[in-house]
C-alpha cells in the first residue's frame, strides 16, 4: 500500500526513529500508526542487542551532588558525532534525573530502571551503540564539602569530598584530580601490589644496567620514591601554583581530603584504528 509522507513525518516525530525505519514501520502495519509505534517498539531491543558487541568510546560524563552523595555517569556512544546529537544529550539529563533521586553505586542498577527501554530506544535512534558503562558514587556527611569538576567538553570530570574546607577549596582539588589523574590520595594509601609492580619494573631495568647490587638497590629505591610522589594527591604539585603541593594547599586552611574519584570517556577502552581506505570499503559492503 502506498504510504504517505505525512504519515512517515508524523512517526518520525513521535519517535525520533529514522525516516526509513518508520517507513518500513508504517509497511509492516499496513499504515497504522500505533501499531507501526508498537512495532518499531518491539524492535529496538533486537537492535540493541545487534549494535552491543559494537565499540563505544565517546561520549559524555554526567554528574550530580545531592545531600549526602554525590555520582558521576559515563555515557558512552560510537562516535563524538552521536555524542552532540539532541536525543543523546536528553537521555543524558534523564540520567542525571535519575541519580538525583535515586542513589545508584553500580551501573548495572540501570538494566532494572526505566531508562533502559529508553536505550534501547535511542540507539534505534541515533543507529549508534548506547552504553551507560560506569559510574562511581562519593558518600558524605554533613560537615564535609563537594567539589565537582567538569571539563569544557564533558569528557573528563572528577568529584572529591574534602573536610575541614569549603566549596572552593573542594573545587580546586577536583581540578587538581582531573588534571593530574592520582592513583592515592597519600602515598601510605597506594595500592601495594600496584607499587611491587612498578618496583619489579624498576629492578628489571636496574638488572640491565650491569652496576653493583648496593647501587642498583639505591636507583630502584629512587625510582619508586619519585613514582610515590608523581601519584600521590598529596604530593603532587597544585595545579594553581606549582610552588606548592596539594598539601600543602590544604594546610592553610586545615583541610584534609577524605576521597575522590576521577573519570574519563573512553578511558581503557582499546579502539581499533582503520586507514582511510578500510573504512571506505567497509561502507561499500
Amino acid at each position: 500500500m502506498d504510504i504517505k509522507a505525512s504519515q512517515v513525518k508524523e512517526l518520525r516525530d513521535r519517535t525520533g526513529v529514522a525516516m526509513m525505519d518508520c517507513k518500513k514501520a508504517l509497511v509492516e502495519c499496513e499504515g497504522n500508526i500505533e501499531k507501526a509505534l508498537d512495532f518499531l517498539r518491539s524492535n529496538s531491543a533486537l537492535k540493541a542487542e545487534k549494535k552491543s558487541s559494537r565499540i563505544a568510546a565517546d561520549g559524555i560524563l554526567i554528574t550530580s551532588v545531592k545531600d549526602d552523595y554525590a555520582t558521576i555517569v559515563e555515557l558512552n556512544s560510537e562516535t563524538d558525532f552521536a555524542a552532540k546529537d539532541s536525543n543523546f544529550l536528553s537521555f543524558g539529563q534523564k540520567i542525571k534525573e535519575y541519580i538525583s533521586n535515586v542513589k545508584i553505586t553500580d551501573a548495572s542498577s540501570f538494566l532494572d530502571s526505566p531508562l533502559e527501554e529508553e536505550r534501547k530506544s535511542l540507539i534505534q535512534t541515533i543507529g549508534e551503540n548506547i552504553q551507560i558503562r560506569r559510574l562511581e558514587t562519593l558518600e558524605f556527611d554533613s560537615d564535609m564539602s563537594v567539589g565537582v569538576y567538569l571539563h569544557s567538553d564533558t569528557k573528563l570530570g572528577s568529584i572529591v569530598v574534602v573536610k575541614n574546607g569549603n566549596d572552593i577549596i573542594a573545587k580546586d582539588i577536583a581540578m587538581h584530580v582531573s588534571a593530574f589523574n592520582p592513583l592515592c590520595i597519600s602515598q601510605e594509601d597506594m595500592d601495594q601490589d600496584a607499587l611491587e609492580r612498578e618496583r619489579a619494573i624498576y629492578q628489571n631495568q636496574a638488572l640491565d644496567s650491569g652496576k653493583p647490587k648496593e647501587i642498583m638497590d639505591k636507583i630502584v629505591e629512587g625510582k619508586v620514591k619519585r613514582f610515590l610522589s608523581e601519584v600521590s594527591l598529596l604530593s603532587q604539585a597544585f595545579v594553581k601554583d606549582s610552588e606548592i603541593t596539594v598539601s600543602e594547599y590544604l594546610e592553610k586552611d586545615n583541610a584534609s581530603v577524605i576521597s575522590f574519584t576521577r573519570l574519563k570517556v573512553g578511558e581503557g577502552i582499546e579502539v581499533e584504528t582503520k586507514d582511510f581506505a578500510e573504512e571506505v570499503a567497509e561502507q561499500l559492503k
